[in-house]
C-alpha cells in the first residue's frame, strides 16, 4: 500500500474538498476552513507529533460541526412553533430560514373547533337538517331511512319534538296588583313573561322556580312531549294523533369522523417537512461560531482515536510505544456531550416561555425593589 501523506503544518481549501459541499462556496466558511484544520491540529499536539489526518479529515469534520449546530437550532425553532407551522405551506427548501416565525392561534382554534362541534356551538362539521312524516298513531320511526341510509351512517344531534315552554303557561291573575288583565301586560310588552311587578321586583330565581313547577306538573300530571332515540330509531311520546313533519338535526359520520381534514399534498404535516435547510455559515454569530471550533475539535478526536485504534502499539528502536487511542476517544464523545447539552440549555433558556417567565420575575423584583423607595411628602 502507498504512503498516504499526513498533516503537514498547512492547508488551501477549495471547493469540492468536503464530503457535502454544503458551505463550499461560502466565503467566511472558505476563510475559517484552514484556520479550523490548523486550530484542531495544534490542539492535537501538531508539531511536537504527528497527527495522522489529512486537510480533508479536517474540513470534514468542520462541515459536520456547522451542519450539526445547524440541526440543533432548527430543531428548537420547529420544537417552539410547530403548533404555527403545522398546516403551513411546505414551499422550497430554506423558506423558514431568517425568517421571523410568530406564534399563532390558527391551530389552537382548529384544534378547539372539534370541541365545538361536540357542544354545538360551532366546529368545522356540516350539520344537515332532515324531517320525516309523522303519522297518526304511529310511535317508532326510521331516522336514517328518512334521509336515505347515507353511507357511514349519521349522528341524530337534535329532535325538534318539544312541548310549547312552560314560560307560555305562566300566568297568577293574582299577582302583582291584583288585576289579573294579560292585556295589561302586553300593554307593557310583558306578554308571554312572568307578571310586569314580579318581573320587576322578584329574583329570577323565582320565575325560574315557577317554571320548573310547571315542567314537573307537565310530566306527573299530563303526557308529556318526548321522545327516545336509540341506534337513529325515533321514539316518540305520547303516540302521535295526527299527521306532521318533526324535524332533526345530524350529522354525517363519514364526515365527522375522517381524521383528514384538508386533502391538499404540499402541506406541512411533520417535522421532516419543516422548510428549514443547512444555516448558512456567514449568518452564524462569534458565539455560534466558537461552539462550531470547539465541536470540530471533539470531531478530529474521535478520527484520530479511530485511526490510532489501527494499530495499538508501534515498534521503535529498541522497545515499542503505546498509542492514546482510548484518551482520544473518551475525551472526544465527553466534549460531544457537553458541547450538545451546553447548546441546548442555551437554546431553552431563550425560549418563549423561558423568557417570559424572566420578564415576570423582573417585573415582580422592580416592583418590591420600588416599594423600598421612600416616598417624598409634598408640603405647599
Amino acid at each position: 500500500m502507498a504512503d498516504i501523506a499526513i498533516w503537514g503544518g498547512s492547508s488551501t481549501f477549495q471547493a469540492g474538498q468536503t464530503p457535502f459541499a454544503f458551505y463550499d462556496n461560502d466565503s467566511d466558511f472558505q476563510a475559517d476552513a484552514d484556520k479550523v484544520a490548523k486550530f484542531c491540529a495544534q490542539r492535537l499536539g501538531y508539531p511536537l507529533m504527528d497527527v495522522e489526518l489529512q486537510s480533508g479529515s479536517f474540513y470534514a469534520c468542520f462541515e459536520e460541526a456547522v451542519t450539526t449546530y445547524g440541526n440543533e437550532v432548527f430543531q428548537y425553532k420547529i420544537r417552539e412553533n410547530y403548533l404555527s407551522m403545522e398546516g403551513d405551506t411546505t414551499g422550497s427548501r430554506g423558506e423558514y430560514n431568517n425568517k421571523l416565525i410568530e406564534a399563532s392561534l390558527a391551530r389552537t382554534i382548529r384544534i378547539s373547533e372539534n370541541y365545538g362541534t361536540e357542544a354545538g356551538v360551532g366546529g368545522d362539521v356540516t350539520k344537515y337538517t332532515g324531517s320525516l312524516t309523522v303519522t297518526g298513531n304511529v310511535q317508532n320511526y326510521d331516522l336514517e331511512a328518512a334521509v336515505g341510509n347515507i353511507a357511514g351512517g349519521i349522528e341524530i344531534r337534535k329532535v325538534f319534538f318539544e312541548s310549547p315552554p312552560a314560560i307560555l303557561r305562566y300566568f297568577d291573575p293574582y299577582a302583582g296588583t291584583g288585576t289579573g288583565i294579560q292585556s295589561l301586560m302586553d300593554a307593557f310588552d310583558f306578554g308571554s313573561y312572568s307578571p310586569g311587578v314580579n318581573f320587576l321586583l322578584m329574583p329570577a330565581s323565582y320565575d325560574m322556580l315557577k317554571v320548573q313547577a310547571i315542567e314537573f306538573n307537565d310530566q306527573i300530571r299530563r303526557s308529556a312531549y318526548s321522545f327516545e332515540v336509540v341506534n337513529n330509531q325515533l321514539k316518540l311520546f305520547p303516540i302521535p294523533r295526527q299527521t306532521g313533519l318533526i324535524y332533526f338535526e345530524y350529522y354525517k359520520n363519514s364526515e365527522k369522523n375522517t381524521p383528514v381534514k384538508n386533502s391538499a399534498t404540499n402541506l406541512i404535516t411533520n417535522v421532516g417537512e419543516v422548510p428549514y435547510d443547512n444555516v448558512k455559515y456567514s449568518h452564524v454569530n462569534s458565539v455560534g461560531r466558537q461552539w462550531i471550533y470547539r465541536y470540530t475539535l471533539a470531531l478530529t478526536k474521535e478520527l484520530l482515536g479511530y485511526i490510532r485504534g489501527k494499530y495499538q502499539t508501534i515498534p521503535v528502536p529498541g522497545t515499542q510505544t503505546a498509542l492514546n487511542q482510548g484518551d482520544l476517544l473518551t475525551d472526544a464523545r465527553t466534549e460531544k456531550v457537553g458541547l450538545l447539552g451546553e447548546l441546548r440549555e442555551m437554546l431553552d433558556q431563550t425560549s418563549r416561555q423561558a423568557q417570559l417567565e424572566r420578564k415576570a420575575n423582573e417585573s415582580d423584583n422592580l416592583k418590591r425593589i420600588t416599594t423600598e423607595v421612600p416616598m417624598t411628602i409634598y408640603i405647599g
